[in-house]
Formats: structure tokens, sequence, C-alpha cells
């Protein structure tokens, strides 16, 4: 037990390096992650967001981040696959807990949220958002468009998210999470011409002028081939990258608002991101998380391990 300690969430002297607490024990931060409000200088910052006002189905998401803390304390101690490496070794990363929301005044959200994201991404490198709806991507752009400038959105999802915009009763645009993609449009946020969308398995009235990879696509394609028509299309551009868990087909993923059957796997989309190793991502989020409908951690655990892929990718451009 020499050198080991428990709560590496807490006791970590530092940001990098491996935690030795238990799979079962200790304080559940994403991955050990030091949790601090001091993200400054840090190379990524995990952080969550435990909004699910804006469903259109099934709620729950709300649970989200927790549950992939939770189901990360599996990857604990181990040189991560398919990484060869402790990703912490030289990669900074911290834990800065969860916004913070008005339960009180959910039209206030996306502010609060817009508001918090860009401070953080004033003192860290990079933003990793564990959701949460899929809602919240769109004041997430709008936080990290301001940072780089237009984007290119690369987006995992079985629906398009592309719904006109409806309006409050005052007149105001109201962006759910099923629109998030037509305000993203609306204020160029992002460029549709280098932007892709991948497993799409629903019908939508507008594509924006993004590329779709439909799920029969994804289907036949293999992982090097989906990951090849991805870097065509974003043609060496910033990428923002959003992973809505029910790209993933139901079987791989039970737990989240609008599940969809016919989609991929969670080994080929997996594999898919490791594949994506030359994209400039500049920032990530993995949302729709929902146990409430989960079985076993199944889809937390999915969801948790994209969120590593993400965090291997960046280790991997850092030790290059």
């Amino acid at each position: 037990m020499a050198g080991q300690s428990i709560d590496h969430a807490f006791t970590a002297a530092g940001s990098l390096g491996a935690a030795s607490d238990p799979t079962y024990a200790g304080a559940l931060s994403f991955m050990r992650r030091r949790f601090t409000k001091d993200v400054a200088g840090s190379d990524v910052t995990v952080w969550g967001i435990p909004f699910d006002a804006s469903v259109s189905n099934r709620p729950g998401t709300r649970f989200g981040p927790q549950a992939m803390r939770r189901a990360s304390a599996i990857f604990d101690n181990d040189p991560q696959y398919p990484f060869h490496a402790d990703l912490f070794e030289h990669l900074s990363v911290v834990d800065y807990g969860d916004c913070l929301l008005d339960y009180r005044l959910p039209e206030r959200a996306h502010l609060a949220m817009r508001a918090q994201a860009e401070a953080l991404l004033e003192k860290t490198g990079f933003l990793l958002t564990l959701g949460g709806d899929h809602s919240i991507t769109y004041p997430l752009l709008q936080a990290h468009a301001a940072r780089h400038g237009k984007l290119s959105l690369v987006h995992f999802d079985a629906h398009q998210d592309t719904w006109p915009l409806a309006t409050d009763t005052h007149g105001r645009p109201r962006v759910d999470h099923g629109s998030f993609l037509s305000a993203a449009l609306r204020d160029e946020l992002i460029d549709p011409a280098t932007s892709i969308q991948v497993g799409i398995r629903t019908h939508a009235p507008e594509t924006g002028g993004v590329e779709i990879l439909h799920g029969y696509e994804v289907e036949d394609l293999t992982s090097a081939e989906i990951s090849r028509r991805i870097a065509e299309r974003t043609r060496g551009t910033k990428v923002y990258l959003t992973f809505d868990i029910d790209c993933l087909d139901v079987a791989f993923a039970p737990g989240t608002g609008t599940p969809v059957a016919g989609g991929p796997s969670s080994a080929k989309m997996l594999a898919v991101l490791h594949h994506l190793k030359d994209l400039d991502i500049v920032g990530a989020d993995l949302v729709e998380v929902s146990p409430p409908y989960d079985h076993a951690d199944i889809t937390a655990v999915a969801g948790a391990t994209i969120a590593m892929y993400v965090l291997g990718l960046l280790a991997e451009k850092k030790a290059r």
C-alpha cells in the first residue's frame, strides 16, 4: 500500500498521473481526476451539465454526468485501451464538477451554460462536457465559436436535430434538444460545408447543408471508411465533436430519451473515434445518457468510454 492513496479526486497533489483507488471505492470524479475549481493551466477540464428540461420524449439525462463519472471508475489504474498508455502521464486533466443551474428558471439555463463555458475556456485548453440533453450543445458551440471562430461540427446521432426553431410566448427563439443544430446554423456558429452527421436514422425537414451518413451507410462502411469520410468533410478545420449516445443502437445504449433501433454497435463507433487522430478537435460533449432507462450501467459505460477515447486522442496528440 506504500505510495497509494484513496479518494484521489480530493487527495491528488496535481493533475497528472494515474490514481490507485479500488474501482469499487473512492470519490467518483471522472476517471478519478482531481476535483478542483481552479482549472488554470490544465490541458482538459471535464465538467457536467445536469440538464434535461429541453427533451421531447423521456427525461432523465440530468443524471447523466453522475452516471458517467461512476462508470468511469472501471478505467482506473490501467493503461487505457487502445492507447497503450496512462493517458494522464503528460495530459493534465481535472474535473471541475457540474454547471450551476437554477432549476426554477430553465429558460435561463442556456445563458448560464454559455457564460460558465466561456469562463472555463479562458483558463483551460479543452472542455469535455458530460450531458445532459442535446440542447446543451448550442450554448457550448456559442462559447467555443467565440474562442475559435466558426467551427466544423462532427455530430454522432440518430437524429438530425434540425427541426424548426419555435418561439416562446414572448416571441423569443426556443432551442430544444431537437433544434440545437438549427440554432447553430442560424447563428453561423458552424460551417455546414465542413460539417457531418453520422448514424442518422430519422427524417427531419431540413439538412441545413450538413452532410449525412445515414444509419444504413454506417452499417455498410468500415470504421476506417467512416473516419475517412469525416476527415474529408472537415478538411483540416477546427472541429467541435458532439456525440449523442442514441447514435448507438438501442441494444448498446438503452438508457436514453429517444432510442432508435438499427444503429451501430459501441465497438464500431469507438473504432471510428480511434481513427480520428488527425482531426483538430477543439471541444467535445457526450449527451443524452439517461440512467433511469439504463440497465446495469450499459449506457453509462458506453458514454464514459466515448469520453475516455476523446481524452485518448488528446493524449496521443500531446505525446507526438
